[in-house]
């Protein structure tokens, strides 16, 4: 019997920091811990607070699994870009098994939006052998038009299986429920980072509950 196939979808979603949580004394990067369920990425990053237009934000990046519980993050400054955060996530992606083995490193598809579709990132799946849906803006199909022949061949797009992508959006609907999540009350990105633990482990237990037997 041929298992599902195991999709994630990837997005991310911008906390707006309370005034509270500016203002945190300068350290070392050796003195920060790890951050819990992913590795740090920027030790520059002032505690992953930056400016964007909506003013003092931090941006969470994460994929969800298509029953809209996260499976992993990383939090930057708020003004980062969602493209330079995709394979970071990923190679931060551990997957249980229901029965022996390590944890799967290795989706059999990856969803995502606009914001995704760059070479690289599209060139790392395809090295991963993982299947690609991710939509394609319009400057990119128009680029590759203007070449002709030598532009190549538009990448395979499944508009049935791009659907399916909303279930990130709503696993961000379900963080933000809790207000230490929707506006970032904490110093330190490792205490925020904990609290969106507290809040993943939440949203498990409650899709636990709900699960039929």
């Amino acid at each position: 019997m041929r298992r599902p196939e195991g999709a994630v979808n990837i997005d991310s979603t911008s906390c707006r920091a309370h005034q509270h949580a500016a203002g945190a004394r300068r350290r070392s990067p050796r003195d920060f811990p790890q951050k819990g369920g992913c590795a740090r990425v920027e030790t520059d990053g002032r505690e992953a607070l930056g400016r964007s237009r909506g003013g003092l934000t931090s941006k969470v990046h994460l994929p969800a699994d298509d029953r809209t519980r996260p499976l992993t993050w990383q939090t930057s400054p708020g003004q980062r870009g969602d493209s330079p955060m995709f394979i970071p996530v990923l190679e931060a992606l551990r997957i249980r098994r229901h029965g022996p083995g390590r944890p799967r490193s290795r989706p059999d598809r990856v969803r995502g939006d606009k914001a995704y579709s760059h070479y690289d990132n599209r060139a790392y799946l395809r090295r991963r052998g993982i299947k690609a849906t991710i939509a394609q803006p319009d400057d990119q199909q128009a680029k590759r038009q203007r070449k002709g022949r030598t532009g190549g061949r538009p990448p395979v797009f499944d508009k049935a299986q791009y659907r399916h992508r909303s279930a990130v959006e709503r696993c961000v609907s379900k963080w933000k429920q809790y207000r230490a999540v929707a506006s970032r009350y904490d110093k330190r990105d490792y205490i925020f980072n904990g609290t969106l633990a507290v809040a993943a482990i939440v949203i498990w237990l409650r899709d636990t509950v709900q699960e039929p037997p």
